[in-house]
């Protein structure tokens, strides 16, 4: 794995916004730190940043998430790339970015937002993690959006068997945190 990273972080600069992703992605599904291979993919994709998708985004912040590997201005760079075309996120992606930037603690209240509108409308397609990494992430911040828990609130009631505990925890604490109450 160090080999492959090595040359990863040797060659990053030449690979297009996909590779990038998916790289990022592999060695963090994998639980592989390697800093200066983070570092010099933040490096290549903050001057491609307009050609990443949807999730080539979400998966890219995610990895830095996953590794707890800083890096604010590529996470800036992400958000601004990402609010034009957030209507191309899907649930999971949508979900993961959020996360990724709460586990970050990385503010960025305008994608928040985006990410709310973007999501109240798809929300029946959101499964129970997407659902508890939403609202986790949004209490985490303490960013509010009464207009989004309320339509989780909603969209989590027949879909409710389907959460395992965690889910069910974090989405709980989430409102608690939030004091938002939904009448059943």
């Amino acid at each position: 794995m160090l080999a492959l990273a090595d040359l990863a972080a040797k060659t990053v600069d030449e690979f297009e916004a996909r590779g990038i992703a998916m790289t990022l992605n592999a060695f963090a599904k994998k639980g592989f730190r390697n800093s200066e291979l983070f570092e010099k993919a933040a490096e290549a994709a903050i001057p491609i940043i307009a050609t990443f998708t949807s999730q080539g985004l979400a998966n890219t912040v995610n990895a830095f998430a996953k590794m707890d590997h800083q890096h604010p201005m590529l996470f800036d760079e992400v958000a601004k790339a990402a609010i034009p075309i957030i209507d191309t996120f899907n649930s999971q992606s949508l979900a993961n970015t959020v996360n990724a930037f709460a586990k970050m603690d990385h503010q960025h209240p305008i994608l928040f937002d985006e990410v709310a509108k973007a999501a109240i409308p798809i929300i029946d397609t959101f499964n129970s993690q997407d659902v508890a990494n939403t609202v986790n992430a949004f209490a985490k911040m303490d960013h509010q959006h009464p207009m989004l828990f309320g339509e989780v609130a909603k969209a989590a009631i027949p879909i409710i068997d389907t959460f395992n505990s965690q889910n069910l925890a974090n989405t709980v604490n989430a409102f608690a945190k939030m004091d938002h109450q939904h009448p059943m």
